[in-house]
């Protein structure tokens, strides 16, 4: 009798367990491309800047936005200045999640020095994900004063 409720037990248990892992498995196949890149961004929230930084201990711009396309085995250029040259280039109106903003934060030199990835994109205005030398991995608005003037443009890659 013992070894029969042990036997159901473990039945039970490891039923369970594997439908855990089936739902799992169906809402992350459900998710797009895009959904998964913003996903993966979005778990660094919180981070530290680091120059040069890809991980959870220290991340910058490009760093995140590196890593956050290469967890969908899509592959970017290590630098800001250089992303920008990829993809189609769009006009705000165009803006959507999955979307590249590039910003030009230093006035003295006249190249693009950092990037953000679109979040959302509503009523409200253009939200992004990027890496905050002050305030490490952060969500911010196109529209705030700062982001609005270092603004240069914005570039769709999926």
């Amino acid at each position: 009798m013992k070894i029969k409720a042990f036997s159901l037990l473990l039945l039970l248990i490891l039923s369970a367990c594997g439908s855990k892992r089936e739902v799992a498995s169906k809402n992350n196949k459900n998710k797009t491309t895009t959904e998964k890149i913003i996903s993966y961004a979005r778990s660094f929230e919180g981070t530290p800047y680091k120059f040069g930084g890809t991980t959870k201990r220290g991340m910058d711009c490009s760093g995140l936005i590196y890593t956050s396309f290469l967890s969908q085995d899509i592959s970017l250029p290590r630098v800001s200045s250089e992303m920008a040259k990829k993809g189609k280039t769009l006009r705000q109106r165009e803006i959507r999640p999955g979307d590249l903003v590039f910003f030009r934060t230093n006035k003295r030199r006249r190249r693009i020095n950092h990037v953000g990835l679109v979040v959302n994109h509503d009523k409200s205005g253009i939200y992004f994900i990027h890496s905050s030398t002050s305030r490490g991995v952060i969500v911010s608005k196109l529209e705030e004063n700062y982001w609005k003037k270092a603004y240069v443009l914005a570039k769709r890659i999926l």
